[in-house]
């Protein structure tokens, strides 16, 4: 072989001895990089509302704090005899001898009549008056036993003088009940004679054995 066949042949061995050391040494500085495994890990979602810092005297106003409260009855309030019974009120007195004499009809406080015509839910005592096919359809509710047990007449603003929605109740005596219903405030009377000062249409009665 020629000596510059010879020399062509070595120098061309040796640019590629040269180019694969160099590229080996590119490959050796380069950063590995590893293939992602699985998805990123993602910031946690807020739980629920920020906690609250209440100043003195102030009441809680988020969602959790207004589930914790009593749950009430949308268009219905609770009413007690400790309301309708707190005030004194003088039923005129009639022999049946003379003409029956006119109520004074603004012994009634404003506040206890505007429950007039609302719903509400009064707890008390059944005294049954009218019974259909064993449901109590006409009722007394009163503010206690007394009456149903030993006889004693309540005052005027201790009772209900109520009517069933449909077709009644079941009779409960020796327990207290809840009647909801709409509630009508005013004198009534018959006859004459005043029958009493709160009337009420009941839808339900609720308490234990019904």
């Amino acid at each position: 072989m020629e000596r510059g066949a010879l020399k062509s042949v070595f120098q061309g061995g040796i640019g590629f001895v040269a180019a694969a050391v160099a590229g080996s040494i590119l490959f050796a500085q380069a950063p590995a990089t590893k293939a992602p495994r699985g998805e990123p890990i993602k910031p946690l979602a807020p739980r629920g509302e920020p906690i609250q810092t209440l100043k003195p005297g102030t009441q809680p106003t988020n969602a959790t704090a207004a589930a914790t409260e009593a749950p009430k009855k949308a268009g219905m309030q609770e009413v007690g005899f400790d309301k309708l019974a707190g005030f004194n009120y003088v039923v005129p007195e009639y022999t049946g001898t003379t003409p029956p004499p006119t109520p004074d009809t603004n012994q009634i406080p404003a506040t206890i009549k505007a429950y007039d015509g609302r719903k509400v839910a009064i707890k008390g005592f059944m005294l049954p008056l009218k019974v259909k096919e064993g449901k109590v359809t006409e009722l007394l509710l009163m503010r206690d036993q007394s009456m149903c047990c030993f006889g004693a007449v309540p005052k005027i603003n201790e009772f209900l003088t109520v009517k069933m929605v449909g077709d009644g109740t079941k009779a409960v005596m020796d327990q207290a009940v809840t009647l909801v219903g709409t509630l009508k405030v005013g004198e009534f009377s018959e006859n004459g004679y005043l029958l009493g000062i709160y009337q009420m249409d009941a839808e339900r009665a609720e308490g234990p054995g019904l």
